[in-house]
């Protein structure tokens, strides 16, 4: 702006100068000056003469010129004003706004004009604003954030002296480090939940539904789910953060969150409640939840105060960032929206959940088992028919009858001895299998309405 001004009064202050030359010459008239003014009486005399006069008059260089441009004399002199490139006018125009607004014009070197001398205290002042609004703002953003960082530092001093007193483990202070560190980085030193905790009931349900409608929907288990029940299960989640090889639940220990993957990998393991030689292992991305156990509890009428326990155990694998809802908010959620009964959310639940994707493994495993057991059996037999019918083919032969029989006999013996001992091993493969019991079913018994 301050550019594109020194232009425009660029052009005016040569403009005078040729108004003031062309007044002290007889042969000039001030129309004769513009365009379109050709055909005027007396314009022939004055275009034979309009050079040489106005170069005497309004001269752009010399030590002691009849017209004194001022600071626009750079503008002339440079030929900005007589150019026809308008990029080449902004860019030299733009830089000589920058550059005396950055100096407060200490460099400009006036005429007598007052134009002039007001418009070089108009572009000191405004100068010296921008420069005091500058300084303001980078001391203000400094402040803010020396505040933070000497936050962090009483912080970390005082988790390093709590570690040093109760003698931590190197180990254990080296996840308390990286946990503090990973936090800083995500949240800046920022209470998030205390922030949107304090605003109206309203603005807090938009915010929740800005930051976690688009993430929630992207969970298969509330894919379809209505606006209602996702606003109700947005204003309740928080946001939490986990470091790698951090241990988000244990199997048998008591589930208190149901977590929504944002970002990250997660292990997710079972050993069936510590049984020798069972052993399940399954990834977890974003889009995926743990904790499948608490909506199962959450939606059984019956049950009380005592929280299911898990049968996986979810460790990070890298930095992850998510989102939990508590048990309590389950609850209340459950009890509140009868859409969480409906038979689609059920089929989704078993299809997602990983407890019922192990169960219905091992079941299939099972299964196969047992058919291809029979289906040995069911050939054994008939080996065993063929083996008969050709023995008694034989004994009817004569004298070797007696040997061939007691063969015969002997072999039939050990083939049922061996069979015996693979249907014992199938059958006890098979109850092993088994043993992995069945995931409770949620009580979708209630119809939506």
């Amino acid at each position: 702006i301050v550019g594109s001004f020194w232009y425009l009064l660029s052009v005016e202050r040569y403009d005078t100068c040729w108004g003031r030359a062309c007044k002290h010459n007889a042969t000039c008239k001030t129309d004769f000056l513009y365009c379109g003014n050709q055909d005027l009486t007396g314009y022939n005399a004055w275009s034979s003469i309009s050079e040489s006069v106005l170069n005497e008059a309004c001269p752009l260089s010399g030590d002691n010129p009849p017209f004194d441009f001022g600071i626009f004399e750079q503008a002339l002199s440079s030929g900005i004003v007589f150019s026809m490139k308008f990029v080449t006018k902004y860019c030299y125009c733009l830089w000589w706004g920058l550059q005396n607004l950055s100096t407060l014009g200490q460099g400009l070197q006036t005429s007598t004009f007052p134009g002039e001398s007001l418009f070089s205290i108009a572009l000191a002042i405004l100068g010296l604003i921008l420069f005091a609004l500058l300084i303001g703002n980078m001391q203000t953003y400094l402040q803010s954030l020396t505040i933070r960082l000497e936050e962090m530092r009483v912080r970390r001093r005082d988790s390093e002296q709590w570690m040093h007193h109760r003698l931590l483990p190197q180990d254990l202070r080296e996840r308390v480090r990286g946990y503090d560190q990973y936090k800083w980085q995500e949240t800046r030193g920022v209470d998030e939940e205390n922030i949107v905790q304090n605003l109206p009931k309203d603005l807090r349900r938009d915010i929740k539904r800005h930051l976690c409608l688009a993430l929630v929907k992207r969970v298969p288990l509330f894919a379809n789910m209505e606006e209602r029940l996702l606003d109700a299960i947005c204003e309740r989640l928080k946001p939490c953060l986990y470091i790698e090889n951090t241990y988000l639940v244990r199997e048998g220990d008591p589930v208190d969150e149901m977590l929504f993957v944002i970002r990250g990998r997660l292990e997710s393991v079972t050993t069936d409640g510590g049984r020798s030689g069972f052993f399940n292992r399954s990834l977890l991305k974003e889009s995926d939840f743990c904790g499948e156990e608490l909506l199962t509890w959450a939606l059984d009428p019956k049950s009380g105060s005592n929280l299911p326990s898990s049968t996986r155990t979810v460790k990070a694998l890298t930095e992850v960032e998510a989102f939990a809802l508590i048990a309590d908010e389950l609850k209340f959620v459950a009890s509140q929206f009868r859409k969480l009964h409906s038979r689609q959310v059920q089929h989704t639940f078993r299809f997602y959940s990983q407890h019922w994707r192990t169960w219905a493994a091992c079941f299939i495993q099972a299964a196969w088992r047992r058919f291809t057991k029979r289906k040995l059996m069911e050939l054994q037999r008939k080996e065993d028919e063929e083996a008969e019918a050709l023995a008694g083919a034989s004994s009817n032969s004569g004298g070797a009858s007696f040997s061939i029989g007691a063969t015969f006999l002997a072999s039939r013996f050990a083939a049922n001895a061996l069979r015996g001992v693979h249907k014992n091993r199938n059958l006890k493969t098979a109850r092993e299998l088994m043993k992995l019991q069945k995931p409770p079913e949620p009580d979708f018994s209630v119809d939506t309405e």
